[in-house]
Formats: structure tokens, C-alpha cells, sequence
């Protein structure tokens, strides 16, 4: 009798969403196939799934693929990231992998087994131009910008907490410095076009506001957000409804009301105001200053070269964004067909500074999926110094690339200011999954660059890797970027201080000094 029932009202059911579905006007496919045309859509909503975890390879998978994101949670959970039975690459056939060329023989290395996995950056940052805070970055690996309302207040605190146990600095992004950066980690302050928590009431950049955040807060550097490689080009807009008390209070805009970010700065019109600003900056907080790019037309990185030649103005590093990067949510265009990708657009803007003898004067920050070994010794080997991870360091505190990061729906929390989502996320242990992923990633940094023969990544050169096209032809990255002999390389005194930092043991009962 009650399975009589059941099917009834099964029945019941069925007829009403079949009625439903022949009356309404807004599916074609529904008004032809009632009901089942439904199936349609729930495979469409349910396919990011369906072929991460059915149909593609351990390779195919975009933006990372299935090998690669096992490569990260492994790290992350100190399991084994091992790989046996050989590599599921099409060696023979592949186009465009970079290969490493080991070396038979080699100097003196530093320790590749040591759990803290120290690796300095070759630089201090800010010491060219006497900054009076300059410094050397105590890790080659740091977190990129990612801020608190793109990610939710547990995502920040674990990846700032993982930043202080791994020894590495975190980038706030352009959202602020909200209470969730000072977990320990050091940190870096972004300023974008909205100059969020430094802004006048219209707006303006403030630089008394900007000097108190500073002083409340452990913040290395500032960088000065020009472009980012997921929207180059493009402002954002920030609903009223999202604007908390919190968010507002952080920010410094007014509460409930939609808050645009311009496309372009206010505070400085081209290059020569922009070196005057940062030189403002710098004198008025003693920090090193910097700005940050994706790379587009080439007369910016040339004029801005040009000036700084003249030694009385300049940037301390820049920050080469890649137009594969994807934090932050954008229009498809923007996301696929604006801004060059890392390499290419990298190699670029080393050029330009390579040819007037610049190179080493600034610090070069790489940033758009280097959390990975082989792109990261790409990265150094095209001149980078150190490099930024944000969608890794994402995956490493529990992202499974679900791809929901536009839609405040992030099923583990991360990409999301939806309470109920975000509880999801410990940041005690998810820090220490960062933390671990972050020295993971120095350890096998130092490996590669043990068997190349040198003692730090900065130290790989562009003869040292070649990119394949297929089983018949190999070119160095040197050829490939067309750089000229020395370019991406470091200067003698420059390689022999990190090569000595690295390898001279301690007095017993001294720690090294970076």
C-alpha cells in the first residue's frame, strides 16, 4: 500500500514538472523533452566534476591538472609526492616542455635534506637604492596577492599563519590590511587603483593613512598594483550588499555602498609621476617599494627603464604577473586573450633591463603558476629572483579547483564570504599544510638546482634548459626568449655572496645569518 502510494505520488510529480516544462517559454529543450531535458542541465552543471575526476587524464586537465594538484596536496600533508613507473608525458612527441640539464660534477651545495629548507633570496630588497628598511627576503617563495573578501577571514589567517611557520613573506592584495594578516606573517602591502585602507573620503590616496597602517602592522615592502595577469586593464565594482561593516572598516569606504575600483591610478598619470610617487612612499615609510604588471605594450617597462638609468629614481623590484594567473574573477577575454603569459612576458621586461645594465640594481618577482618545480626553475633560469604563489598556496589549504570562485559559492570555503562555507576551513592545521607545501617547494627548488650544479635557483642560467619540439629539435631558453650571453644571470659579487650564505657552515652554536 505505501509503495502504491509512493509511486503516485511519484507520478504526481512527474506530470506537474512535465506540464511545467511544455508551458514554459524559456527552454526550448524542456518545451520539446519534458523532464528528461532536464538531465541536460545537470550534467552541465555537474561537468567541471564529471571530467576532473572521470574523464580526463593525470595531464589533460586545465588550469592544473590532476598530477599536478597531487603533487601540491601531497606536499601539503608531508604524504609521499613521489611518482613511480615514469613520467605520463608524451616525451617523444611533446612541444614547448623545458627540460633541465644536469651537471656530472659540482661545487659545494648546501644541505638539500634540511626540513626548513632555507633558501634566501640572492638580493636584499631595497639595498641598491638605500631604503632604510631594506632587507634580504629569507625565502625565494612567498604568497602572492590575494586579499581578505576574496578570500574568506579563515583562508587569510591560514595562509598568514602558514607564511610565519614557513619563514615567508604574504602579499595582502589591493583589499587591505584586514585583522586576519597579523597572524605572525610578515607581509607586503599592496595599493591598487582604489587605494583601499589609504584612501580619502573621495577616494584619493592618503599618505598619513598610509603611514599609520605601516606602522600597526609588520609590513616588509610596498607594492604598487599597476595590472594583475587574470584582468589586466580592468577595474572591479564591489556591491553595496557586500560591503560589511567589516569590509568597510578595512577598506575605508562607506558601509552598504557600491565601491568601483578605476582601471588606472589617480595618484600619478605616467611614468615620471609614478617614479615620483613611489619615491614619496619610500621616503615617508623608509620601505622598499615596488609595483606589479602583467605585460602588455612594451614603451611602460622601456620609458620606465630609461629613468631609472638615470639613478636618482627608481623602483626596488617589480613584479611580472603572467596572463595565465586566474585569482581574480574576469570577463572570458580578459581571462584568456589579454596580456602576455609569463615567459614570454617576463623575458620581455628583463630585456629591457638587461640592456641597460639594470639587472642587478632591482629585485625580479615572478608570479602566474610557478608553484610548481619545473616553472618555477624556468622562472629563475629567465632572471626571476623570487617568485609568488596564489592558486597553489589556495590548493595547499584544501582548494580542489572547483571553479566556483566568482560565484561565492567555494564548496571548501576558501573563495567565499559565506559563513557557512568558510567555517569549513581550521586555520591551525591548514596553516600547517601551507607551511609544509611552501618548504616543499624550497626543498625541491634546491634539488634542481643541485643537480644543475649551483647552490641556488637564481643561479640557473638560460643555457641550462632547453624547450623541446618533439623527438627532433631543442632549443636553450637563450635562444628561445632571445637573450644575449649573461642576461637572467646574477652579477660575480651578487653570485658569490648567496653562493657563500648558502654553503659556509656555521660556527657551533651560531645560526646562519640571511
Amino acid at each position: 500500500m505505501r509503495a502504491r502510494s509512493i509511486a503516485a505520488a511519484t507520478a504526481a510529480a512527474v506530470a506537474v514538472v512535465a506540464a511545467r516544462d511544455l508551458v514554459q517559454k524559456k527552454h526550448a529543450l524542456l518545451r520539446n523533452f519534458p523532464v528528461i531535458g532536464h538531465a541536460r542541465y545537470l550534467l552541465e552543471t555537474i561537468g567541471p566534476e564529471l571530467r576532473q575526476y572521470i574523464v580526463t587524464s593525470n595531464d589533460e586537465e586545465r588550469p592544473f591538472s590532476r598530477d599536478q594538484r597531487t603533487w601540491i596536496y601531497a606536499s601539503a600533508k608531508e604524504e609521499n609526492n613521489y611518482f613511480g613507473f615514469g613520467t605520463d608525458n608524451d616525451v617523444e612527441h611533446m612541444q614547448g616542455h623545458a627540460y633541465l640539464k644536469q651537471r656530472t660534477f659540482a661545487g659545494e651545495l648546501p644541505d638539500v635534506h634540511d626540513p626548513q629548507a632555507p633558501l634566501p633570496s640572492a638580493k636584499v630588497l631595497g639595498g641598491p637604492r638605500g631604503r632604510a628598511g631594506a632587507f634580504r627576503p629569507a625565502s625565494v617563495v612567498n604568497i602572492s596577492a590575494m586579499s581578505f573578501g576574496s578570500l574568506s577571514g579563515a583562508a587569510v589567517t591560514a595562509l598568514n599563519k602558514g607564511a610565519a611557520l614557513a619563514g615567508t613573506l604574504q602579499n595582502t592584495g589591493e583589499g587591505g590590511l584586514s585583522p586576519y594578516h597579523r597572524n605572525g606573517g610578515d607581509l607586503i602591502l599592496q595599493i591598487g587603483t582604489a587605494y583601499f585602507g589609504c584612501r580619502n573620503e573621495d577616494g584619493t590616496f592618503s599618505i598619513d593613512k598610509l603611514k599609520d597602517v605601516v606602522a600597526g602592522a609588520p609590513v616588509k615592502a610596498i607594492e604598487i598594483k599597476l595590472s594583475q595577469g587574470a584582468k589586466p586593464g580592468l577595474g572591479g565594482m564591489l556591491p553595496g550588499a557586500k560591503v560589511t561593516p567589516e569590509i568597510a572598516e578595512i577598506r575605508g569606504i562607506p558601509l552598504g555602498k557600491d565601491c568601483a575600483s578605476p582601471s588606472r591610478h589617480t595618484a600619478f598619470s605616467d611614468v615620471d609621476s609614478m617614479l615620483d610617487f613611489v619615491e614619496l612612499i619610500a621616503a615617508e615609510t623608509g620601505l622598499p617599494v615596488g609595483v606589479k604588471s602583467a605585460v602588455g605594450e612594451m614603451g611602460f617597462w622601456q620609458e620606465l627603464a630609461t629613468l631609472m638609468a638615470r639613478g636618482d629614481r627608481g623602483v626596488d623590484f617589480v613584479t611580472i604577473d603572467g596572463g595565465e594567473g586566474g585569482t581574480g574573477a574576469a570577463p572570458l577575454t580578459f581571462t584568456d586573450s589579454v596580456s602576455l603569459p609569463f615567459r614570454m612576458g617576463f623575458s620581455r621586461v628583463y630585456g629591457t633591463f638587461a640592456e641597460l645594465g639594470l639587472t642587478d640594481d632591482l629585485t625580479f618577482i615572478a608570479s602566474g603558476k610557478l608553484g610548481l618545480p619545473e616553472n618555477a626553475a624556468v622562472a629563475f633560469a629567465l632572471g626571476a629572483d623570487m617568485i609568488n604563489v596564489a592558486r597553489e598556496a589556495m590548493l595547499s589549504i584544501g582548494c580542489i579547483q572547483s571553479q566556483k570562485c566568482h560565484t561565492d559559492k567555494c564548496p571548501t570555503g576558501i573563495a567565499t564570504q559565506n559563513p557557512r562555507l568558510a567555517r569549513g576551513i581550521d586555520p591551525v592545521s591548514k596553516s600547517t599544510r601551507a607551511a609544509v607545501y611552501l618548504r616543499t617547494l624550497r626543498r625541491e627548488l634546491m634539488k634542481i638546482s643541485a643537480a644543475v650544479g649551483v647552490a641556488h635557483p637564481a643561479l640557473i642560467t638560460a643555457s641550462d634548459i632547453e624547450i623541446m619540439n618533439g623527438d627532433y629539435d631543442a632549443r636553450t631558453l637563450l635562444s628561445v626568449y632571445g637573450y644575449k650571453k649573461g642576461w637572467g644571470e646574477l652579477g660575480p659579487r651578487l653570485t658569490e655572496e648567496i653562493t657563500a650564505l648558502l654553503t659556509t657552515k656555521p660556527a657551533s652554536g651560531q645560526e646562519p645569518v640571511v
